[in-house]
């Protein structure tokens, strides 16, 4: 009886082995390749239409803003500080965007847009009721805590909604989003600020985002799910978030606040370095590093990202300064220079074209290539004669409009279909975290350009704009300081040509495609 009990018990427990390596199996093998069930068109298209909202939230700001800032700086008899307004959102919407595509791959991307929305609410009610300049500054901070997260989240949203190989069918309808805020925005801020009060540009986004956050919690509740577990670095975080606003802080200040070479601007260089270096140690030392290795590590991420930030740094630029070219070559009204400037601004043509190729074409990053080359031509023609006449710069605007437009979905889409649905948000986040850099830095070298052009002189408190039309009306080549600004751009474009012909043109998946799935880091 004794050998017959143990045997028995031997045999439960080879029976128990077998069972638990079962088990195990099982588990490694859905953690390896569990696909969640692809959405029907119908609702991928019900999440998308709830998603428009909060982009648009973000998008609007963007343009809303900028027209009621001269009402402002009266209401508070504050211009100086007037800038901070600007450099405070972009400050901190830069910094966070990472942050925020890493959450959203560890806690979920609905959970995020939500924390997002009701942020950026928070910050925009804080400024609508700010009683002085530094209250406002300090709610434009606040709002671009939750505004830095909108974007990447949005595009992660987008990247586990619709295959790669189909995006291109919803550009058609992202790009109204964008148009509407590009041409509504400035025209709506204007008009609040100018005939009612700077406050309701502000009061705008809350029932706005309101609307977003309603939509947000019920359309999305259908979006799959690719988590994996995850830890936040947050000394690493802080490392990239520092060097990042130390470094943006000289590019806003330097040659307007202070001289370029001044002891302050070298300081917050020096140190944005430092912290730069620190965070690139962190990266090989972390046991789950802010940045995967694997995402940085991914030719594909390196070369679109490189050129969706040299593409978005070309039209940043220009559309900062190409007005003030209108209005001091041209001699166009400020509202008049607003009108010109649209053909510059409405990048939706040339987005949605090489969002249609990619649908269908497995080559898909000629578009692109032919459209940067089409957009250098047009600024070559402005860098050998800057005082063309207006209907033709305004044609070569256009072009060049159309073909920066042209890049931004094939770079985006070409990162997301290279790396893990797990990491799409910390990948998008880091996108639009170094397009963010980028464009500052070429606002920074296009301001410096003119300042230099019109010898105007930092910290004596005279601006650029009243300089140069000053400068115009004594027989100065004003047209020839714009050719420099055309050149910078043209340098840009050709970097962001040159990084996408070295873009791995990878197939596109389709909706029963899973990622290619690479070790989480």
């Amino acid at each position: 009886m004794n050998f017959d009990a143990r045997a028995d018990e031997r045999v439960e427990t080879v029976r128990d082995d077998v069972r638990t390596d079962d088990a195990r199996a099982v588990t490694r093998s859905a953690g390896r390749s569990a696909i969640p069930k692809p959405l029907s068109h119908a609702q991928a298209r019900a999440i998308f239409v709830g998603l428009m909202l909060a982009v648009f939230l973000a998008a609007l700001n963007q343009t809303i803003v900028a027209t009621a800032l001269p009402t402002i700086g009266r209401a508070f008899g504050d211009f100086e500080n007037l800038s901070w307004v600007v450099t405070a959102y972009l400050l901190t919407s830069t910094a966070v965007a990472p942050l925020f595509g890493k959450l959203s791959d560890i806690h979920g991307r609905r959970a995020m847009m939500l924390t997002c929305i009701g942020v950026f609410m928070a910050g925009s009610a804080a400024c609508a009721v700010a009683p002085d300049m530094l209250m406002l500054i300090l709610g434009r901070g606040l709002q671009g805590l939750g505004g830095g997260g909108i974007l990447p989240v949005a595009q992660a949203i987008m990247a586990d909604t619709i295959a790669p190989r189909e995006r291109g069918r919803y550009q058609a309808y992202m790009g109204v989003v964008w148009v509407t805020s590009g041409v509504g925005g400035p025209i709506l801020g204007g008009v609040l600020s100018e005939h009612l009060h700077w406050s309701l540009v502000f009061w705008l986004n809350v029932p706005l985002a309101l609307a977003a956050a309603l939509m947000t919690y019920t359309r999305l509740r259908q979006l799959p799910r690719h988590e994996r577990p995850h830890k936040l670095d947050i000394l690493g975080a802080g490392l990239m978030m520092a060097a990042a606003v130390l470094l943006l802080l000289a590019l806003t200040w330097g040659g307007t606040r202070y001289p370029w070479a001044s002891l302050p601007i070298l300081s917050l260089i020096v140190a944005s370095g430092l912290f730069s270096l620190a965070f690139a140690w962190r990266l090989t030392h972390a046991p789950e590093p802010f940045l995967p290795m694997s995402v940085l590590a991914n030719p594909v991420m390196r070369m679109a990202t490189a050129s969706n930030s040299f593409s978005m740094a070309a039209s940043i630029g220009l559309t900062i300064y190409v007005p003030l070219y209108y209005e001091v070559v041209h001699h166009l009204s400020a509202s008049d220079s607003g009108f010109a400037l649209i053909p510059l601004a409405l990048t939706t043509p040339g987005s949605i074209l090489s969002g249609r190729v990619m649908m269908y074409m497995r080559h898909y990053k000629w578009v692109s290539m032919v459209g940067l080359v089409l957009g250098l031509a047009a600024l070559g023609t402005l860098i050998w004669e800057p005082a063309l006449p207006l209907g033709i710069v305004i044609v070569l605007m256009a072009v060049v409009g159309f073909a920066i437009g042209t890049v931004f979905p094939v770079c985006t889409v070409s990162i997301q279909n290279a790396v893990p649905h797990h990491q799409v948000g910390v990948a998008m986040g880091a996108m639009n975290f170094f397009r963010a850099l980028v464009s500052a830095f070429a606002v920074a070298i296009m301001g410096a350009i003119i300042l230099t052009g019109v010898g105007v002189i930092p910290h004596t408190g005279t601006g650029v704009g009243s300089s140069m039309i000053a400068a115009s009306m004594m027989g100065a080549d004003v047209a020839f300081v714009f050719r420099w600004v055309f050149a910078a751009g043209f340098a840009f474009l050709a970097a962001a040509l040159l990084t996408l012909v070295f873009m791995e043109e990878r197939p596109l998946r389709g909706r029963s495609e899973p990622a290619t799935m690479e070790p989480a880091e």
